[in-house]
């Protein structure tokens, strides 16, 4: 496939760490795709992985960074979660290690937060993660909640590098507990369909953008999409070749799409 292939696509999914932006700064390139998306009148959501922020806080980040992208251009982890645990136990209750994009999202799905006797344990990625909650965490699960991952990133992009991300604090979770814990956000189905649905799009008129062979881009290919990788965030050109399958289309940053 080529680059021409891909701009014909009317659907567009794309990741954020380490294709639009790292940490605090917006990759070369970013604001002249989301204009050329714009101006094609294409259908896109921003679908994250990461659980801390809610679509509000990404929209005024992107602000900051000086693009301009409506919160309904937002889809994350957070949200996905939220919403699968209301349609599993609408009422129910969890013990959550998360940031407020994380606990806000639980919220709106009328999910209670319960340090006792939840339902679930919830992790997400947490600036203020430490041994007390993962303490707190195992007893829960020993006595029976059951473990949630928002996503099963063991790192993700950074400013200075490669950081450990939901799964790395889940394991110890896990490793103590002997359970395993369920991932909602990508590769899973789940928040793929639902990234679909929002747009209103088939799959086999969208593409998934990612910089992760192990998420965006297996999460695209079990989908039924075209898959774009880009080389500004974890996977690389060699790493590619550790993997059994293979993006539609490697590009050096999102902005190539464009031409």
């Amino acid at each position: 496939m080529d680059v021409n292939e891909i701009r014909a696509k009317s659907g567009f999914l794309c990741d954020m760490d380490g294709v639009i932006y790292q940490g605090n700064r917006l990759i070369d390139g970013v604001a002249d795709f989301v204009k050329w998306l714009n101006e094609n009148e294409k259908s896109y959501l921003f679908l994250t992985n990461a659980s801390s922020k809610s679509p509000r806080e990404l929209h005024m980040k992107l602000a900051r960074l000086g693009l301009e992208v409506g919160e309904e251009h937002f889809y994350t982890s957070a949200l996905a979660t939220a919403k699968f645990l209301a349609s599993q136990d609408s009422g129910c209750s969890a013990y959550v290690i998360g940031e407020p994009g994380l606990v806000g999202a639980l919220y709106d799905e009328g999910i209670a937060m319960n340090d006792v006797d939840p339902d679930y344990v919830v992790v997400g990625e947490s600036r203020n993660y430490n041994y007390v909650c993962i303490l707190r965490a195992v007893r829960l699960v020993q006595k029976g909640a059951r473990l949630i991952g928002t996503n099963p990133d063991l790192t993700g992009p950074d400013e200075s590098g490669i950081i450990p991300a939901c799964r790395a604090f889940v394991a110890p979770i896990e490793m103590t507990t002997g359970k395993h814990a369920y991932f909602i956000g990508k590769p899973n189905a789940l928040m793929m369909r639902t990234g679909l649905d929002l747009l209103g799009e088939h799959s086999k008129n969208s593409v998934m953008i990612g910089d992760r062979m192990d998420t965006d881009i297996i999460a695209g290919i079990e989908t039924g999409l075209s898959t774009v990788l880009v080389m500004t965030g974890v996977s690389t050109r060699e790493t590619i070749e550790e993997y059994p399958y293979r993006p539609s289309l490697v590009l050096d940053r999102v902005a190539d799409i464009v031409g």
